[in-house]
This record gives structure tokens, sequence and C-alpha cells, in this order.
């Protein structure tokens, strides 16, 4: 029942737009009644992201099964990489929203609440594993976000493609910024300690965190300077704009 309404909900909107297609339209050629539509979808907005919450709760879930053995950034990324694999189940479906997305505002604004959502599970995770340390709230919540674009941004280039290539390839390179930007190194060694003293001496934003070498670097970066509590589509728009990207 639930697919079948998510697959006559899309079959209108292509159609009709977006706009103009109805929840009465939906059920009516879905061919149950409106009550059936509710038990599944709070809203019309939730028909088009069916598969977030189970995906947010398998990301919550793996995140709580996390043990001290594992290295909180790599978790950070492997959780994301569920969100990658919920897409590239049904490659066509999740080409089609996205384009359905960039036309209609308010589920433009509605996917960003989302992210949100995906965001604050990694930051919380990220919170537990830094505390005690300093600074470790900021820390946690930076990472998070970086894991967040990071992921997006491989995300939406396989999407703009149409599907096409390996979308684990992509987030798996872009992710790997994050890694080596944030994530501990594999090994404990004299040169990883030289290379903290060199960190901390040159004075970094975040002088706990390890620094990757200098040719690790990725060329193209931009820092955003946002005010608390303004809103996450505010500053998702900044980096757009600054990018010049989808």
């Amino acid at each position: 029942m639930r697919d079948a309404l998510v697959a006559a909900a899309f079959r209108l909107f292509l159609e009709r737009g977006y706009e103009q297609t109805t929840v009465d339209d939906i059920v009516a050629l879905a061919g149950v009644g409106r009550r059936s539509f509710f038990r599944y979808f709070p809203s019309k907005e939730d028909v088009v992201f069916p598969d977030h919450e189970r995906c947010l709760a398998d990301m919550t879930a793996f995140l709580a099964a996390s043990g001290k053995e594992h290295e909180p950034v790599r978790r950070v990324c492997d959780a994301a990489r569920l969100v990658l694999l919920m897409y590239a189940e049904n490659p066509s479906f999740s080409v089609q929203r996205y384009r359905l997305t960039k036309q209609v505002p308010g589920l433009r604004a509605y996917e960003l609440s989302v992210v949100w959502r995906y965001e604050r599970a990694l930051a919380e995770y990220l919170r537990g594993r830094f505390t005690g340390r300093p600074d470790g709230t900021l820390h946690a919540d930076v990472i998070a976000a970086a894991v967040v674009a990071a992921h997006n941004n491989a995300l939406r280039s396989w999407l703009r493609s149409a599907g096409q290539g390996d979308a684990s390839t992509t987030v798996d390179h872009a992710l790997g910024y994050v890694q080596s930007a944030f994530g501990a190194p594999p090994t404990a060694s004299a040169s990883s300690t030289s290379t903290a003293t060199t960190a901390t001496t040159a004075g970094p934003a975040f002088p706990s965190l390890p620094m990757p070498p200098t040719g690790d670097m990725p060329d193209d970066v931009v820092v955003v300077v946002s005010r608390r509590g303004a809103p996450l589509w505010r500053v998702v728009q900044e980096i757009e704009t600054t990018l010049g990207r989808d």
C-alpha cells in the first residue's frame, strides 16, 4: 500500500505538477481512501521522502551500536554511507525526486529539515565521544556538518548525472577529505606526534584535532560563518551561492 501510494503520487507529480496534485488525486489513483494515505504519510510532502524515516532510524541504531574501538570520524562517515545506500537502491526514483525537489521551493525546505536531522544524529554521537575534550561540542558540530556537506556534494553530483556511474566511489572520495582533515591517524607514530606539535604551534582553529599533511588538503575550501540560530536553509543557500552550484 505504501509503495502504491508513492508510485501514484509521483505519476501525478510528473503528469500534472506537484502543486496541482492533491492528496485526493493520489488516493483516487491508488484506489484507497484518505485515511489510508495519512496512515503512512502525515502530509503530501512526506510522500516525496518515504524512506528517510527508516534511514534515520538505521543511522541512529548504527551509531548507538558503536564501541570505543571505533574511530569516531570514520564511524560517522560510515553512517553517512547508509544514506547513500538508500538513494542507490532505486536510482531512477532518486533522480526523479531530486529533479522535483529542485522545482518546488516547499520541498527544498522540507529536504533541508531532513538533512538537519541527519546532521543532528551525527553530532550527538560525536558529542558523546568527545566529552571532556576542549571544545568537544564545537568539534562534534563542525565534523558532523563537514560529513553532511561532503556526502551531499557527492550525492548531488551523482543525481545531476541522472544516476550514472558508481555513486559509492564519488561519496568515498568526498568523505575521504573529512577523514583526512579530522580523523585520527592510522597509527600513533612519532611522525603523527610531530605533525600535531607543528599544528599546535601554527595555531589552527582546532588545535586538538590532528591536521592532515599539506598535500592532502583539498584545493577548494569554503568557510561560511553564520550566527547561532540562523535557519539551516539560509546557511545552505550561502554555501551554494558561494560555490555557484545547485
